[in-house]
């Protein structure tokens, strides 16, 4: 199958953690396919310090209820705190694919796992390693040494780029939510909405952001490639 599937996402993304039984469905039906993760960092770190710590995660927290009642994705009995920057989990996500695509998938659902089942997101060194430590076939000391590399932090620095240059797809779309997709207007820059994804085969390219049902994605592939998914009802 000739299909690149480009997908922007974030560790700390509640959809992007509601989406990833979706998205793992789809990696299954398309072992052929190129798929690539583009670390758009979500919190990044030249942002201010919240004010008040406790009273941002408690907001955030009712974020992530109002997400987890449209995804069914689990979400924290407590969040402690807000993830004060996306960069370590997204370096060791990033560095975590030369060790393969198990490895790379079980590091990312680590990553996720310590803000939306703990509560306690992993946005230092420490923490991302205290979180993947165990992870089956994983070697720590490598991944360590590859996130504090020039090379995986270039190319976290191009991803954070890619996820700022939007297609004009998703500029302006009008859909209703709960997460239409439509690109984020930020105080320096546009950006993609966490997640979209990206499918260009024969047929042209095809975009499907935000939060959407598994038959659009389907109904990409079909377009981008003539191939026909069976989606679970």
């Amino acid at each position: 199958m000739v299909l690149e599937v480009v997908e922007y996402t974030d560790p700390a993304c509640p959809w992007a953690w509601g989406s990833e039984p979706k998205f793992r469905w789809l990696r299954g039906k398309l072992p052929g396919a190129e798929w690539r993760r583009v670390f758009g960092i979500l919190f990044d770190d030249d942002e201010d310090p919240a004010p008040d710590p406790a009273a941002e995660a408690a907001w955030y927290a009712k974020f992530i209820d109002g997400v987890t009642e449209h995804t069914g994705a689990p979400k924290p009995p407590r969040l402690e705190w807000v993830a004060r920057t996306s960069w370590p989990a997204s370096l060791a996500a990033k560095a975590a694919e030369a060790q393969g695509e198990t490895v790379a998938d079980l590091v990312l659902s680590r990553l996720r796992e310590t803000t939306f089942v703990h509560g306690t997101p992993a946005d230092d060194t420490g923490r991302v390693l205290a979180a993947v430590e165990d992870v089956p076939g994983l070697d720590l000391a490598a991944l360590h040494t590859a996130m504090l590399s020039d090379e995986v932090r270039q190319a976290v620095r191009e991803d954070w780029r890619e996820t700022r240059n939007p297609c004009p797809e998703v500029l302006d779309i009008t859909a209703p939510g709960p997460h239409s997709g439509r690109a984020k207007h930020l105080e320096h820059h546009v950006r993609y909405a966490l997640p979209t994804l990206t499918f260009t085969g024969p047929g042209g390219r095809f975009v499907v952001p935000g939060w959407r049902p598994l038959r659009e994605y389907a109904d990409a592939v079909r377009a981008a490639t003539g191939v026909t998914l069976d989606c679970p009802q």
